[in-house]
């Protein structure tokens, strides 16, 4: 018999054939294996190849034109770009498997490099000093102001359509709504909404996001209306692009019915059309003892309960 797939994926995580390296790495990272510290172990191994064939320093090739200081620019250096490629990649894993220490290790070895390599305004550079924000242990307040000011310098550098940009823009207004500055976080997450559907359409899936962040942040303000209308912006956004059944559709669907329920005092509208969808969908799709199921269950319990329901909430229990 041949080797089975444990055999297979240990020899090439000892070999220093980059390419299966990576194959195998972007099997990890979609989850084919389940297993986040295997996909630490992978890229580990890539650095490590990477690092062993990287020639010794030689003199650094100029082009032309000059900086802002007057000094000739730089060219960079693909292999030392492909090294830093390893590093973030490598700092994002660890970050899966709450390694903090080499998680930050690695962010800043990235981020330090490209803005060698290709400046500190460039698009790999800015996204790699965010990465080194989110896991600097730091007060919310400063978490807030690097981030705003973050935000700036890709405005400033990549423009406001630009993917990234768009991603940073969702960060901090989720940060912000955690903070609960909910008016600025309102603010954010529009500028966002109009990027995301401009770049990437209605329905994509960062922007359903979006617009199901603004339905929270609205939440947030007690605007419980206006969250409605995200909301069900959001949910018919998701029954067309994953189905009724979706994990994500069903978690619009009982935000919907917390508007309902806490919001609006509508119990009958929470409990029959909305908590009792996103149970019978959770039980179906995630089983019985997942958590989202539970959780389902008790606001539905809850609902009925404040409504006076008792014959339904003796069925549920």
């Amino acid at each position: 018999g041949g080797e089975s797939l444990e055999q297979q994926v240990l020899k090439i995580t000892g070999s220093e054939d980059v390419e299966k390296l990576r194959a195998l790495e972007k099997l990890c990272s979609r989850e084919f294996f389940d297993d986040p510290s295997l996909l630490v172990a992978v890229s580990r191994r890539i650095l490590e190849v990477l690092e062993l064939v990287m020639p010794a320093p030689v003199e650094e090739k100029k082009v032309r034109g000059e900086n802002k200081n007057g000094k000739k620019k730089k060219e960079a250096d693909p292999r030392k770009l492909e090294l830093l490629d390893a590093c973030s990649a490598l700092g994002k894993a660890c970050n899966n498997v709450r390694d903090f220490e080499d998680c930050r290790r690695y962010y800043k070895r990235a981020k330090e490099g490209y803005e060698e390599q290709l400046g500190p305004d460039s698009e790999k550079a800015l996204e790699a000093t965010y990465s080194v924000i989110c896991v600097t242990e730091m007060s919310e307040g400063e978490k807030i102001e690097k981030l705003r000011a973050l935000v700036e310098r890709m405005m400033a550098a990549l423009g406001e359509e630009n993917i990234v940009t768009l991603d940073m823009l969702n960060t901090l207004g989720e940060v912000l709504r955690q903070n609960e500055e909910f008016e600025e976080a309102r603010k954010v997450w529009e500028r966002c909404l109009a990027g995301r559907v401009k770049v990437q359409g209605e329905d994509h899936k960062n922007t359903l996001m979006t617009v199901l962040n603004l339905g929270n942040v609205y939440y947030g303000l007690e605007d419980y209306e206006k969250a409605l209308e995200y909301y069900e912006r959001a949910l018919k956004g998701y029954e067309k692009t994953l189905g009724k059944t979706h994990p994500d559709t069903l978690h619009t669907v009982m935000n919907i019915a917390a508007a309902y329920h806490v919001g609006l005092k509508d119990y009958g509208k929470a409990d029959e059309e909305l908590y009792q969808r996103a149970l019978e969908g959770y039980e179906a799709q995630l089983g019985k003892d997942h958590e989202d199921t539970k959780r389902s269950a008790v606001n539905l319990a809850t609902c009925l309960a404040q409504a006076g329901e008792k014959l339904k909430l003796r069925k549920i229990i």
